[in-house]
């Protein structure tokens, strides 16, 4: 029997993460022992908490641990689940599990999985320095500033790093929850799940839902007022050395200023603010995906379309087809 702990954190912890990986385990139980594949439980799971009771959203919601750390000696499968919320302030919550699951992983060789944002509490044992994962898009900012020892990949959905798993945004847990399933119990079991859970198989990356907002959260004010310019003139072609020059830096300078600032290069966040401004238009315009295209400032379609796709995962007409309601019915 293989145990899992889904942890049940303290503070701002997103319970539907909670209750999907204690249903998905519990329900491939049942399933295996229905289908006559096992005489008894393959999984055990076990919520497990710091404290005997858990209140989350301002106690509109109890969560009752069935056992607390100090209670589980060994386990195979530790489940990170989602936080949110002032980081620094629940990882200050939290710290009690940051040992007992180094103890887990490096004494009884348990297996880790992150959702979403909870890869903050596991970047904070120090078992993913060195490793790749991912997070919620949304946080990865703020991810790279915390932990620039770590490689996110915030692009992806899973990562799978030796055993040390990680899940993209939000619901997207419930992938890495099928990579699993597939991992302990077979590829048939892990389709059986994804139609009974109606959970979207095999997704790859998280491009199509990023939303670019700019990355503006540090103290370069130069880069700033660079980022504000890409964003007022997106329309327009943007030479690098003339916006150094514009703001009086060397190419050098500027270039290695804003790629620590913003963790892109100057190429890379003017390519992201036109993209972002080309998936607006096609969400809510009847432009032709032609005229979206140069109103972002392109005129080579392949570059576009590579780029486009670079970003989104999507080309401009499937993108066009699955976001905007008005055209998908054309």
């Amino acid at each position: 029997m293989k145990h899992i702990s889904v942890l049940v954190p303290n503070g701002e912890a997103v319970l539907s993460s909670i209750i999907g990986a204690y249903k998905i385990f519990n329900k491939v139980n049942e399933y295996l022992l229905q289908s006559g594949q096992i005489t008894s439980d393959l999984f055990q799971v076990d919520l497990v908490g710091l404290r005997s009771k858990t209140e989350l959203y301002n106690g509109a919601f109890t969560v009752t641990p069935t056992k607390t750390i100090d209670q589980i000696e060994r386990t195979d499968l530790i489940i990170v689940t989602t936080i949110v919320g002032d980081m620094q302030k629940e990882l200050a919550n939290n710290a009690e599990f940051i040992p007992w699951i180094k103890k887990q992983r490096i004494q009884n060789d348990a297996e880790v999985a992150s959702l979403c944002t909870g890869a903050f509490l596991l970047a904070e044992t120090g078992l993913l320095n060195g490793k790749t994962c991912t997070t919620h898009w949304f946080a990865a900012d703020n991810f790279r500033q915390m932990y620039p020892q770590i490689n996110l990949l915030n692009e992806k959905i899973i990562t799978d790093d030796n055993g040390i798993y990680t899940s993209g945004g939000a619901y997207s847990f419930l992938n890495l929850l099928l990579y699993l399933v597939e991992k302990y119990c077979g590829r048939q079991t892990a389709i059986w799940c994804s139609k009974m859970f109606e959970i979207e198989f095999d997704r790859s990356n998280q491009h199509q839902f990023t939303i670019f907002n700019g990355q503006k959260e540090h103290e370069d004010e130069s880069i700033k007022n660079a980022q504000t310019f890409i964003e007022s003139h997106f329309g327009d072609k943007i030479n690098v050395e003339e916006l150094a020059k514009k703001f009086a830096l060397s190419r050098r300078n500027f270039v290695r200023r804003f790629k620590k600032a913003t963790s892109n290069t100057p190429i890379e966040y003017i390519q992201r603010v036109k993209i972002e401004a080309a998936k607006k238009s096609l969400e809510s315009s009847t432009y032709s995906v032609s005229d979206v295209m140069y109103n972002v400032g392109y005129t080579d379609d392949k570059s576009f379309r590579n780029t486009f796709k670079k970003f989104t995962g999507l080309s401009p007409m499937e993108y066009r087809k699955k976001y905007n309601r008005e055209m998908s019915l054309l």
